[in-house]
């Protein structure tokens, strides 16, 4: 009995308390993410929200003011609250949080580069089917959209399925160096994205390679703060079908959220162009408490593509959408599963530890390949893949100096990708009669074009430096050691004509950045000094060659000088920024005394430009944005197969592209929203030797969207005017004058309907 009354008398005491507390959940309202870390001021007291968002206040406490960096500050009368609270991100770009610059977050402001962020709202209300449609609105970027996904890129950079970009997810790339594919955005699950960071400039210091041009971070959402999610179908008049489900809860400190989309095109305007994307993301989120955190992701893409290829000038001008081609695919498999685990150890002093694993493969019968013989019934052509998987470990420390209120970051990585490539040749029959191609057969079991292995491994570590010597200055420094070994092993006989002989080859690399910001009421400016390399890809040491060639990293400095300023109370919003990019030990074919041509490090170039962006919001109801970059890319020494390019502008880069939109969403009607946005692209050479020029386009885009309580409903209608025009084109110019045109035709006019309903709002 003795034992009872005091556990009674502590219950009673307990149950009192927890009867004068209120408790509270914040989150944010575009992602339905907790927020910790945000001050809840409660009369005289600050409180800090949990891991999860939550909260407690007295309950006598009336009216609680919320402040968290990047947010708009709120007040709220609480007595009338039911103790879920949303905050608004703050639109002022000054204030906006960014992690890709250093791998933390940290302000717009502070980070002396040129980055912009795609966040979830722009991203919900733009509805976007493809990646293109969303990073096309950032200032010097223009994404092609070669069809289904398919595309290359162009970043302080022609637009070229080169390897100069950088792509990843949360701060991981996602393919392994030496494996690049101008297609891997495709390997993407958008609907799982809670915003996407691009970084302009070579990004190798912190990185590593092919981040030159430029690197796009597409960071996931986390599980929501509460039970949510969205069902949603849309289709078009193209052909597109979609369908996209969301949902996430949290349950004590556990919470999940998976976002998966399918999507297949039939019938579309352009003949043999059908596909299908299968997406899938799981992510989880173990908050054991405000200092630690535990995240797995996992993420599956399965597309298949036809290939319908380009067409020739006598199509593109009489507008004829037939194809020649019946079999030609592109297939890719992408698994990734990730685990990051972060603990702060104090206010000064955090980790991060990742695991990643990768199983990826890009099998296809190229279009691109097919090529003529003596016959002109027969053609040849190819089939071939290429596979790898990863294990990695990811190792990030952040700590904070007092000193000069300093901070450092450093890292180190360890990435091991075992690879097989195959490229077999295919024998191909053509009917005079229709022009297609209708069949093929492998004429032997054996005959490989390339058939290898590798086993790459990358180590790597890097430091960033960053202090404040000064009021409202802070100074950047970073540094990155890199090396690399390619164990190549070949699968054919030594006797083939195309057997390159089992290698090793290495490489190392360390790259530096230099960089400072200045901020001074609401105006700032930075500069910065960065280098980026690109080790040689496989398939330029390996593929259909008898002898590897000797290869070294291409390389690429960088200087730039940008700024930025925010007026009017943050009506007025612009930046900018200039820069000189040179690249050198740049991989070309070169023809050899035989008349043979082999890739040699005999390529260098020059690139200049200006990108600017400003954003107006006259009044509450009404936002404009204009966004865009004049540039000029040029060869310094280039002479490819005999053809001397030196002093020549380089082919498919244009001297203007923007971006405009304007964005009108009334008060007087809440949840509608009506958009228009124009996509210019300039004129630019088709060839390398500035011979013959494509005009460029302009492409008008109208969205009109309305959600009433949990149901949605959009319209969009791309290419309104229904403009005729080709997304890329290219003649294949020699110095004798033969060639040879390609259009990769633009999307006409689509218009697309969606319908979502949403749950769990609170």
């Amino acid at each position: 009995m003795y034992k009872i009354i005091p556990t009674l008398v502590i219950s009673f005491f307990v149950l009192t308390l927890q009867a004068q507390i209120k408790k509270g959940k914040l989150y944010d309202a575009e992602t339905k993410e907790p927020l910790q870390g945000a001050t809840v001021k409660a009369g005289e007291k600050n409180i800090l929200t949990e891991a999860d968002g939550s909260f407690s206040v007295p309950k006598n406490i009336t009216t609680i003011e919320i402040t968290y960096t990047g947010y708009l500050t709120k007040k709220i009368n609480y007595t009338s609250s039911n103790g879920y609270i949303s905050l608004q991100k703050d639109n002022a770009k000054l204030e906006e949080m960014v992690v890709t610059a250093n791998r933390t977050a940290q302000k717009r402001s502070e980070a002396p580069i040129a980055i912009t962020t795609i966040n979830k709202q722009t991203i919900e209300d733009t509805k976007a089917q493809r990646m293109d449609q969303l990073i096309n609105k950032v200032s010097g970027v223009f994404m092609v959209n070669l069809g289904n996904e398919q595309h290359q890129m162009s970043i302080r950079q022609p637009m070229t399925t080169k390897s100069l970009f950088l792509y990843m997810e949360d701060g991981i790339p996602i393919r392994t160096t030496g494996v690049y594919n101008h297609n891997a955005l495709l390997e993407m699950n958008l609907p799982a994205a809670k915003s996407i960071e691009v970084i302009k400039g070579p990004s190798s210091a912190l990185y590593g390679s092919e981040a030159i041009g430029g690197a796009v971070n597409v960071i996931t959402q986390s599980a929501p703060a509460f039970t949510n999610g969205q069902v949603s179908i849309q289709m078009n008049d193209k052909g597109y079908k979609r369908t996209d489900v969301q949902v996430g809860t949290t349950v004590g400190k556990w919470g999940i959220l998976a976002s998966d989309y399918y999507a297949d095109k039939t019938n579309g305007p352009i003949e043999y162009s059908n596909f299908s994307k299968k997406a899938i993301t799981v992510r989880t989120d173990y908050r054991a408490n405000e200092k630690t955190n535990w995240a797995n992701t996992f993420a599956m893409v399965d597309y298949y593509s036809d290939m319908s290829g380009s067409i020739d000038s006598i199509k593109f001008a009489k507008k004829i959408y037939t194809s020649q081609n019946t079999f030609t695919f592109r297939n890719v498999y992408a698994l990734r599963y990730k685990s990051m685990l972060s603990h702060q150890w104090n206010q000064s002093s955090a980790s991060t530890v990742s695991l990643l694993y990768r199983d990826n493969s890009v099998g296809q019968n190229p279009a691109y390949s097919i090529a003529s013989t003596a016959n002109p019934t027969k053609f040849k052509g190819q089939i071939n893949e290429n596979a790898f998987k990863t294990f990695a470990l990811f190792v990030n420390q952040t700590q904070k100096i007092n000193w000069l209120n300093s901070k450092v970051i450093a890292g180190t990585s360890v990435d091991f990708s075992p690879q097989t490539y195959y490229a077999k040749y295919i024998a191909i029959t053509k009917d005079l009669s229709s022009g297609k191609y209708v069949s093929y057969t492998a004429p032997t079991v054996d005959s490989f074009l390339s058939k290898y292995k590798t086993g790459i491994i990358n180590l790597a570590s890097y430091v960033d430096f960053e202090c404040s010597p000064a009021k409202n200055l802070k100074l950047v420094a970073a540094v990155r050691y890199d090396a690399f070994q390619y164990y190549f092993i070949n699968s054919l006989p030594t006797s083939t004509s195309v057997s390159t002989g089992s290698t090793i080859n290495s490489f190392n690399r360390i790259t530096p950045k230099l960089g400072l910001t200045y901020n001074y009421k609401g105006i700032g400016w930075y500069a910065n000094y960065s280098e980026g390399y690109v080790p040689p890809q496989l398939t330029e040491l390996y593929s259909s060659v008898k002898v590897a060639p000797y290869l070294l990293p291409q390389n690429f400095k960088n200087i730039e000088l940008g700024g930025w300023v925010s007026v009017l109370k943050n009506k007025v919003y612009a930046d900018w920024s200039i820069y000189q990019l040179k690249g050198s030990n740049e991989i070309i074919s070169v023809k050899q005394a035989d008349n043979t041509t082999l890739n040699q490090n005999a390529g260098s170039t020059k690139h200049v430009g200006i990108e600017y962006g400003i954003s107006f919001k006259p009044v509450h109801d009404l936002s404009i944005r204009f966004s865009g970059t004049n540039a000029k890319h040029s060869f310094i020494e280039n002479v490819v197969k005999g053809v001397n390019y030196n002093g020549k502008e380089m082919s498919g880069a244009p001297r203007f592209t923007s971006n405009s939109e304007v964005m009108f969403k009334p008060s007087f009607l809440k949840g509608l929203r009506l958009a228009a946005e124009w996509q210019h692209q300039g004129a630019y050479f088709m060839d390398d030797l500035d011979l013959f020029s494509y005009k460029g386009f302009d492409v008008i885009n109208l969205r009109a969207g309305y959600q009433f309580k949990a149901m949605e409903i959009w319209v969009n209608a791309l290419n309104v005017s229904n403009v005729y025009y080709s997304v890329f084109s290219s003649k294949n110019a020699t110095a004798s004058g033969s060639s040879a045109y390609s259009y990769n035709l633009g999307d006409p006019r689509e218009i697309t309907v969606g319908i979502a309903y949403h749950f769990g709002k609170k």
